[in-house]
């Protein structure tokens, strides 16, 4: 597959735009505690940026040291954070507790709220997903952006349900399944599957998500692998053996690779051979981030190499 040549964005030029919630990672481990940039939504604009692809963000900030932080993490990688997003009292907070295994568990402290201000022409790919398609009052304008684009550009979508924010499952399944009508690619998680339809196994999940409307659904299962279904073919992408130092962001890391595949891959089809390439791109993707601690997904020159190495 392609990777596209590192490309500083502007507002006039995004291939991609990101929407949803930018926030600090507080980290709590054996070895004491940390603070980090994150956020599912601007860590996949980052992990797009270190990729190479012309990205925007477009969240809400406080005017504060973490605001701060964050932003100068996410101009780090070349995205452009959007007009408006400085529209918060304080950046909202996550706090992720380590566990011996480096799986993580999340308490929250977040306010999403957002007043859309898009500049220039339409994006290739809108991305959203995590809190901001769940929490009011910022679900709603976000909805009502990709209802505006839809037509436009390819939406992709992941829920990475945060039952900790959320309210009851019957109306987080109905929220999950309003946005996979506006989505084209929607992408989620085992743990996210069995929690909004726990009587369907994940090839059923696969086949409903189809079924509303999504002309691409992935799953991915940890260790597992991955599981991309589209009406033309269905399959499973072994996970990339490797020592984990911490899972946070690797369903990020893949989703930004798996968008960065979207806009690469040769054809429109989902055919199996383009299923393959976008699978085994963002898998290894997210295993070079669960290397490494942290939010820390690999640039276009470390993934090219890191396939090409598999590939011999």
């Amino acid at each position: 597959m392609n990777l596209p040549a590192q490309v500083p964005p502007s507002t006039e030029s995004l291939d991609v735009v990101v929407v949803g919630e930018a926030l600090t990672d507080v980290v709590i481990s054996a070895h004491g505690s940390s603070e980090h940039p994150g956020g599912s939504p601007a860590n996949v604009a980052y992990g797009l940026g270190r990729l190479g692809v012309a990205t925007g963000l477009m969240t809400a900030l406080g005017h504060d040291e973490r605001g701060a932080a964050i932003d100068t993490h996410l101009h780090s990688a070349g995205v452009t954070i959007l007009p408006g997003a400085y529209s918060l009292d304080k950046t909202s907070s996550a706090t992720a507790t380590l566990a011996q295994d480096g799986s993580a568990t999340y308490d929250f402290d977040v306010v999403w709220d957002l007043d859309p201000v898009f500049p220039g022409q339409a994006p290739q790919v809108f991305h959203t997903g995590s809190i901001a398609a769940f929490l009011a009052p910022g679900a709603d304008a976000v909805k009502g952006v990709l209802q505006k684009f839809r037509n436009d550009c390819t939406l992709t979508f992941d829920p990475n349900i945060r039952p900790a924010l959320l309210g009851s499952q019957a109306e987080a399944l109905q929220t999950f399944e309003e946005f996979i009508e506006l989505s084209h690619v929607v992408k989620l998680s085992d743990e996210d599957a069995a929690w909004l339809y726990p009587r369907k196994s994940l090839e059923e999940t696969a086949t409903h998500v189809l079924g509303l409307g999504a002309g691409l659904a992935v799953i991915t299962k940890g260790g597992q692998g991955s599981l991309l279904a589209s009406s033309e073919s269905r399959i499973t992408i072994p996970s990339v053996q490797t020592t984990v130092a911490d899972t946070i962001g690797a369903g990020d890391s893949y989703m930004a690779a798996l968008i960065m595949g979207l806009l690469t891959r040769p054809t429109d089809s989902f055919a199996p051979e383009v299923l393959e390439a976008l699978g085994r791109t963002a898998s290894m993707a997210a295993a070079i981030t669960v290397r490494r601690p942290g939010a820390n997904p690999p640039t276009a020159e470390e993934l090219r190499w890191h396939l090409e190495q598999a590939a011999v």
